[in-house]
């Protein structure tokens, strides 16, 4: 359900804690202290007033809440006792159907951390692939504490920000998305690159994962960004552009087999909330990339 935020600024401080109290996991308390602070001229106000209740919380209720926070691929995932909000959250990035060999690396990382720290390794799941997910898990292992803890709230502010934007409406929304978009000219015809199919794979591991596939319009873009409305999650891609199809159905003799077929551009993503733009300039014998704007 979407709230407006010009109604909750004005609705009673029970009915704004109720809609806004599972946004912080099991912690209703932090909506029961923004509500104090209406009205909030933005919704980025809103969620960086929520923010602020946890950042000045004394520090033993800030590791209480830390604690409330499950762990990934943990026993509670397997058996369905998640927030419905986490159960979603780990869900798409697969954390959902872990094969046995990844479930228990993950619960090696689990109690490795937890022991180290005392409270679950905390991410933004949904700003990245599993595979950055792990090298995260692996890295921050090695933080100190105070570097770690800084770290966990900084995740907590990720995966709130994205919760509110996706649950309030109005002025002022947090920056939650990025867009990942691409451009095909055709450099022999001087034009752009029409009805060229494109497959979008990220990869994991040694192994890439088909994720979209789109066909370029009359402007030799795709009508909808291949990743868009969301953040990008970090990690490793591949664009396939089927070039040589595209030659052959206007005629040139590209060669049989022709010379350039599938063109691959692998990239990484780094920036959840950035614009990547993957163009690709090409001929039947040639082609170029860049990272546009």
């Amino acid at each position: 359900m979407m709230f407006v935020l010009e109604e909750l600024n004005r609705t009673t401080s029970a009915d704004f804690a109720k809609a806004l109290g599972d946004t912080f996991e099991l912690a209703p308390w932090v909506a029961e202290a923004a509500a104090e602070k209406r009205p909030f001229k933005t919704v980025t106000a809103l969620h960086e007033r929520m923010m602020a209740a946890v950042r000045s919380a004394a520090r033993e209720r800030q590791l209480e809440f830390l604690r409330g926070h499950p762990d990934l691929a943990g026993k509670a995932a397997r058996a369905g006792a998640l927030t419905d909000d986490s159960k979603r959250e780990q869900a798409s990035v697969g954390l959902d159907g872990l094969s046995d060999e990844h479930f228990s690396r993950f619960h090696r990382l689990t109690d490795a951390y937890k022991a180290k720290f005392g409270f679950p390794f905390i991410i933004c799941v949904r700003r990245h692939t599993r595979d950055s997910i792990l090298a995260q898990f692996e890295r921050r292992l090695g933080n100190d504490a105070a570097t770690e803890f800084a770290s966990a709230l900084q995740e907590v502010f990720y995966i709130t920000r994205l919760r509110i934007a996706g649950k309030v409406t109005g002025e002022g929304m947090p920056k939650a998305g990025g867009r990942l978009s691409t451009h095909v000219l055709d450099t022999h015809a001087g034009r752009p690159a029409v009805g060229m199919a494109i497959e979008l794979y990220e990869w994991a591991g040694e192994r890439a994962y088909r994720i979209g596939v789109t066909v370029t319009n009359a402007d030799g873009r795709t009508d909808q960004p291949l990743i868009g409305g969301r953040p990008l999650p970090i990690g490793r891609y591949e664009l396939r552009f089927a070039v040589g199809n595209h030659f052959r159905s206007r005629g040139i003799d590209v060669g049989d087999p022709p010379f350039l077929d599938i063109v691959p551009l692998r990239f990484s993503i780094a920036e959840p909330e950035g614009h990547y733009h993957v163009p690709l300039l090409c001929t039947p014998w040639s082609y170029s990339t860049y990272r546009g704007s």
